[in-house]
């Protein structure tokens, strides 16, 4: 039976992307050395990372005012590595977009080192909306968002017109859809949802607003030692760089973003037109704000719940529970999801609806 993974990360990857690291483990690139036991200072080690930089400035077009790293740690540590790099040592103050759980861990992080002022929260109503018409003050350091909420399924569909460098945790939606890089100081996020398996993170930084900030910054904190290191300035993650090298390769080979962006489109409305149309189940966020990645839902008859799992899971579906914080159920929708895994839940859905509705 074909397994339909709906995880929300890590994630499924391209069957061909497992292959070649498979065999990479095995022997990688003839040397009769497994990936995982050469040194990382190896010339064919080192092309691998600036392959992957490289793939991943011209799959995002990246201008040549932004420098892409990568870094151990995943958006956790970006959490405390943005204020450090962007927060002025005296007096020092950040805007944060209060959207969801990962939000709140940004927030926390932040408020170690200086003021910050939370600009507009949906914590009244459980994260299932994106807040809208508030005022980011000028005089912060930086505005911080959060582009895709994974837990509650709500996404930033436009961002906006700030008067300070925007910093965003783009950990769940980065190369699912054309992004204007240039309207960014900082970019982030975890790789294991569209770039790759998981064991890094990748961060789109703005070159001129680096070193600012007038604080003694710890070497491995400093996005600037990472910039001149090339992203080498410790052991990286051999294997999870490669994994996300030949998850970029793919995606270049399959028409790159323009492509992909079209896929996963098509996949999101395909699930919510689903969730609308079926009388059994409701999204349970707003509208405008419903994620492409992240398709959350629940039953309006909960005593139906182990009916519903068994069928599910019976059609091969598997990781559709959603996040234990809100329960219901997630489906997980990355770029190596294909649309036939969809159309099965969706098929799934219209049974138990013709059985028990």
């Amino acid at each position: 039976m074909k397994i339909h993974n709906f995880s929300a990360g890590p994630c499924i990857l391209p069957q061909e992307v497992f292959d070649r690291m498979a065999q990479a483990v095995l022997n990688f690139n003839n040397s009769g050395l497994s990936l995982m036991e050469i040194s990382h200072r190896r010339p064919d080690a080192e092309e691998v990372m600036h392959n992957t930089i490289q793939l991943t400035k011209e799959l995002l077009n990246v201008p040549d005012t932004h420098e892409v790293i990568f870094t151990q740690g995943g958006a956790s540590l970006q959490f405390v590595m943005v204020p450090f790099n962007m927060m002025k040592l005296n007096g020092g103050k950040a805007a944060y977009l209060d959207t969801g759980v990962w939000a709140t861990k940004a927030i926390e992080e932040g408020k170690r080192l200086g003021l910050v002022d939370v600009v507009a929260s949906s914590a009244d109503k459980k994260y299932s909306y994106i807040p809208k018409n508030y005022n980011i003050p000028a005089d912060a350091d930086y505005f911080h968002c959060t582009s895709n909420n994974t837990v509650a399924g709500t996404q930033m569909k436009s961002f906006p017109n700030s008067p300070i460098p925007i910093v965003c945790d783009m950990s769940s939606d980065i190369m699912s859809k054309p992004v204007d890089i240039s309207k960014f100081a900082v970019i982030y996020g975890g790789a294991q949802k569209n770039m790759g398996p998981a064991g890094n993170a990748v961060t789109i930084i703005k070159k001129e607003v680096l070193g600012k900030t007038g604080r003694d910054i710890p070497t491995y904190l400093n996005y600037q030692v990472h910039i001149d290191k090339e992203s080498a300035f410790n052991t990286w993650s051999v294997m999870a760089i490669y994994g996300a090298m030949c998850n970029l390769e793919w995606l270049k080979s399959i028409g790159g973003i323009p492509e992909i962006s079209k896929r996963n489109k098509a996949k999101s409305e395909l699930m919510y037109s689903e969730i609308d149309r079926n009388g059994m189940f409701r999204g349970p966020v707003a509208v405008e704000d419903r994620s492409d990645m992240n398709a959350t839902f629940v039953l309006n008859d909960e005593s139906l719940k182990d009916e519903f799992d068994k069928m599910w899971k019976e059609a091969g579906i598997v990781n559709l529970k959603g996040h234990r914080i809100v329960g219901g159920y997630r489906a997980s929708m990355y770029n190596a999801l294909p649309i036939e895994s969809v159309q099965v839940l969706v098929d799934v859905m219209k049974a138990f609806e013709q059985k028990f509705g």
